[in-house]
């Protein structure tokens, strides 16, 4: 998922520090990240609240972030 890396790298975080914050491992975040791997709902739930931006974003379905409200 290209736009997870981006956002992580946009904030200068690495793999690991995001998979704490999704409660994962650096190497299953890593493979969430590289497309080997699918994110459940929870996590993306996690993600989008830790970046504050919106899940359809991260999912490419909408192409701006938008802030969750």
């Amino acid at each position: 998922m290209h736009r997870i890396r981006s956002l992580r790298e946009d904030r200068d975080l690495t793999q690991a520090e995001v998979a704490k914050v999704i409660q994962t491992t650096q190497q299953q975040y890593s493979k969430i990240e590289n497309g080997y791997a699918d994110i459940s709902g929870e996590k993306l739930k996690l993600l989008a609240e830790y970046y504050n931006i919106s899940a359809d974003y991260i999912l490419g379905l909408i192409s701006k972030p938008r802030p969750l409200k």
